[in-house]
């Protein structure tokens, strides 16, 4: 995530709220692009044996995207270029909203990996120029493929992995987003539910048999 931070400080656009995706709803734990396929009632198949390889696996381990999923279709007066991967149709987030995505993110002249996350949440503001605006063209449910020039990105200063004056891209699924508003009453209301019950003031003990009463 902190190679999309405007300010390039770790965790910088992480959610100041506590159990950010919980306030998304637990219907978001699994994606259903990502549950686990259903089990086959057919008998399992008979284990082939696998010789052990000794050989070492170079780190760190960055996979490679081949060049076709480096382009994008169409391109906007930004520069900033997309391809809906799976169409969605709906309102999309604004730029004050906080959006919950699964995301990939490579370099477009290599297409070594860089970043990815999954169920990630941040503001649509607190992130590289390019990716905001890619985020407020994609509906929920939609995947799309960004491809950011440097100017949009992180422009001539490196950022981690990310040389200087490097164009890159980004595969990003938009499970979810919510406006601030709706982020702070859904935080409120769960401290409320949280929170112990106030205890309730003790009755004043009865006078004494005799005693004039007030």
């Amino acid at each position: 995530m902190k190679q999309l931070s405007r300010a390039l400080s770790p965790l910088a656009l992480s959610l100041s709220f506590a159990g950010a995706l919980s306030l998304f709803g637990a219907a978001h734990a699994a994606s259903p692009a990502h549950k686990p396929a259903a089990a086959k009632s057919a008998a399992p198949a008979a284990k082939t044996a696998v010789a052990a390889s000794n050989a070492i696996i170079p780190l760190p381990l960055n996979p490679i995207l081949p060049p076709a999923q480096r382009v994008c279709g169409t391109k906007t007066a930004s520069g900033v270029s997309f391809t809906m991967l799976r169409p969605a149709t709906g309102p999309v987030p604004a730029e004050e909203d906080y959006v919950l995505v699964n995301y990939i993110g490579y370099l477009a002249a290599t297409g070594a990996v860089f970043d990815q996350g999954m169920h990630a949440t941040f503001p649509v503001a607190g992130v590289i120029p390019g990716f905001s605006q890619g985020l407020q063209m994609v509906p929920k449910g939609g995947i799309a493929r960004f491809c950011i020039p440097a100017a949009m990105g992180y422009g001539a200063q490196a950022a981690g992995p990310i040389p200087a004056n490097s164009d890159l891209v980004f595969q990003v699924e938009l499970v979810d987003y919510k406006t601030g508003a709706e982020i702070e009453t859904m935080r409120k209301a769960r401290a409320a539910a949280t929170a112990p019950a106030e205890t309730a003031p003790a009755a004043p003990a009865p006078a004494p048999t005799g005693t004039p009463q007030q």
